[in-house]
């Protein structure tokens, strides 16, 4: 990605007769040219063209993967040298994963099929000529059409932004693309394993070790269901109360995987039953004609779910609003509160979780909460369609229901 000259209009500033800093700059930089250049394609021709030459040996591939390494030292030095002397920004481009090659050969492979390499290489071939032009011209120039310099200087900076862009940016928006699915992919990773965790140790913590107990008490109720019929009648009155205490905990373990009533009834009804057990008065209002794709419906249930709990134990607020509405392919919601502000994505309240989780889909999250509120927090998440799937055996899937059956 390139960034424009850093001015006022995201432009450079307008060329005059008077020479300021910017033109300076920029005369600078196409005198810097041809040393510049000589370096480069000196480096270019010794190592690349000697490894292509010697490529029929055992030592030429090496030495051209070698040489395609070194030209993204070259190419970083060349942006770092537009960065500050033509106030163009380029992003670096993403290392080559050499430790995770796995061998010699795979190293081999992917520093000779490496396109930052080649495209680097190219710059520093053709940059010999540009920089004996550019070097001839705004020399020349220096003394004999001073007047003018500014304007010839522009016309030729722009040219060497030009190929910065072009040849030293990353390839398009693919390699930042792939990092960026690649860093998502990780934390959705990461996300999964935490949840797996939780899950885990809310069953151990609770339904299990109340169920280990309930199985104690009627083991022990059995052995005095003789003796002692009035004591086993109490304990099974306690195992009772255990059982439905267990019960209510799966109720609560299931519903943090997945509501039923969101399976059932979509966003609507499942918001409104997460509204009507936060602490403060919440409005709901879900303008949808259809409901997204199971996997978009879960993920901005359980965002407004974790941002009512903010609401309720860190705002203060007497009143907040829901609204979830679909707009230019997006699905949009917004969380808003009258509490006293100041949250942030640094604020250990879930806001950096939230975050990155909806930015591992292709998301945003913004929050804005200025010290004495209100506090509006926006998420949107790409709108994918629900397909009209089967059931595994082929059969239209029955609406879900609770498993668990309330205990009386």
């Amino acid at each position: 990605m390139t960034e424009p000259f850093p001015s006022p209009d995201d432009r450079p500033p307008p060329v005059r007769l008077a020479y300021d800093r910017h033109t300076w700059k920029e005369i600078a930089h196409l005198l810097a040219n041809l040393p510049v250049a000589l370096v480069g394609f000196t480096y270019v021709v010794t190592t690349l063209f000697l490894g292509l030459g010697l490529a029929v040996t055992v030592v030429g591939l090496p030495l051209l993967a070698g040489g395609l390494m070194g030209t993204r030292l070259l190419g970083r030095g060349e942006r770092a040298r537009a960065r500050a002397l033509l106030g163009l920004r380029v992003e670096e481009p993403s290392r080559l994963p050499l430790r995770e090659a796995g061998g010699f050969l795979p190293w081999l492979w992917m520093a000779l099929r490496d396109p930052v390499g080649w495209r680097t290489a190219l710059y520093e071939v053709i940059r010999l000529p540009w920089g004996i032009v550019t070097f001839t011209v705004t020399l020349t120039s220096l003394f004999v059409l001073w007047p003018v310099l500014p304007f010839i200087a522009r016309g030729l900076a722009n040219a060497d932004r030009a190929m910065v862009r072009g040849l030293l940016s990353p390839s398009d928006e693919l390699e930042r693309r792939i990092a960026e699915l690649e860093s998502g992919r990780g934390l959705v990773v990461d996300t999964a394993a935490a949840d797996l965790r939780r899950i885990e140790r809310d069953l151990h913590d609770g339904a299990q070790a109340r169920l280990v107990n309930l199985a104690m008490g009627l083991g022990l109720a059995k052995e005095k269901l003789l003796e002692d019929p009035d004591a086993a009648a109490s304990m099974v009155e306690e195992a009772h109360g255990e059982v439905k205490l267990a019960l209510q905990e799966l109720r609560d373990l299931a519903r943090g995987i997945h509501p039923a009533v969101l399976t059932d009834r979509g966003l609507d009804a499942a918001l409104s039953s997460v509204a009507s057990r936060c602490t403060v008065p919440v409005r709901v209002t879900v303008d949808l004609t259809e409901r997204p794709a199971a996997a978009i419906e879960g993920i901005a249930y359980f965002t407004v779910s974790e941002l009512l709990q903010n609401v309720s134990k860190h705002s203060a607020a007497r009143t907040a609003s829901v609204e979830v509405w679909r707009a230019d392919g997006r699905l949009l919601i917004q969380v808003e509160d009258d509490g006293r502000g100041g949250a942030s994505l640094d604020g250990g309240t879930g806001m950096r979780g939230l975050a990155d989780r909806l930015g591992a889909v292709d998301g945003l999250f913004v929050v804005e909460s200025p010290e004495g509120g209100p506090t509006t927090v926006t998420a949107e998440l790409p709108w994918r369609d629900r397909s009209g799937a089967l059931a595994e055996d082929g059969r239209t899937p029955a609406p879900a229901q609770d498993s668990v059956q309330p205990v009386t």
